[in-house]
């Protein structure tokens, strides 16, 4: 009769323990992290927008590491209201250009370990925040700016998107830096909901598939893999517009 109350007791308890894990999967990977209490860690929180045509994908070249292509897409942005969490958790952005704006509200910057599953928490509840469809119409609309076609821009607004999938790159030791890294990407494509979007999105292919035009190209999955198309450099990122394996280091930023 005791054996069996044990048995029960155990079995209940691991049906616990697995319910808790399973609705903070997304922030498991932080708690091995969090038992270095005097690391610090640096975060990035970003959307990827997913623009393809058969097993081929859109790039855009990236300003930060010039001569690179990488998806559509960026850092989330906080709202003021965010500021009051940001600042208990010793939330400090990180800006990766001298020339980039102060008053940056980047998802981007650096936390204390013992902040971090607290952070992940935060940004799930997708308060005091941009939205993926919020922050995706507004890195599209500037990074068709940034190549030269702001004149497309204007279908954006009524772009909405369909989740791909998510992807969290656990907690590493950055090398020669004093700090620990964990990335989010969430993957969306856009669903062309009206004529204008669509005709917006087949513009964007057409440009993509122009050999004059170099601010936005075409990349097959293996072009990703192999980290180039011809004399194109491509960001590692790439890959997870088709899967969450990555195939290669970061390219450095310029500074």
């Amino acid at each position: 009769m005791v054996s069996g109350i044990v048995s029960s007791l155990l079995a209940s308890a691991l049906i616990a323990i697995g319910a808790l894990a399973w609705r903070n999967r997304d922030i498991l990977p932080a708690w091995s992290t969090a038992l270095r209490p005097t690391a610090k860690v640096r975060v990035s929180m970003s959307a990827l927008l997913r623009i393809s045509r058969d097993d081929r994908f859109v790039l855009f070249h990236t300003p930060y590491t010039p001569g690179s292509y990488g998806p559509p897409g960026g850092v989330f942005k906080f709202h003021p209201e965010a500021m009051s969490t940001l600042d208990r958790l010793s939330f400090r952005a990180d800006r990766p250009s001298v020339n980039e704006d102060m008053t940056s509200s980047d998802l981007r910057g650096f936390l204390p370990s013992r902040a971090l599953a607290s952070f992940l928490r935060w940004f799930g509840t997708n308060s005091d925040r941009e939205s993926v469809t919020e922050c995706l119409r507004r890195e599209l609309a500037e990074e068709l700016a940034e190549i030269g076609h702001s004149e497309l821009a204007a279908g954006t607004e009524a772009l909405t998107f369909k989740s791909v999938r998510k992807v969290v790159e656990r907690p590493r030791r950055i090398p020669g830096k004093e700090y620990w890294q964990l990335r989010v990407f969430e993957i969306h494509e856009p669903v062309s909901s009206d004529e204008r979007t669509w005709r917006m999105l087949q513009h964007i292919i057409a440009l993509a598939q122009d050999p004059e035009e170099k601010g936005v190209i075409l990349a097959t999955s293996q072009d990703i893999i192999d980290g180039r198309r011809e004399e194109y450099l491509i960001g590692p990122q790439s890959a997870f517009l088709f899967g969450k394996q990555r195939y290669r280091q970061d390219l450095p930023p310029r500074r």
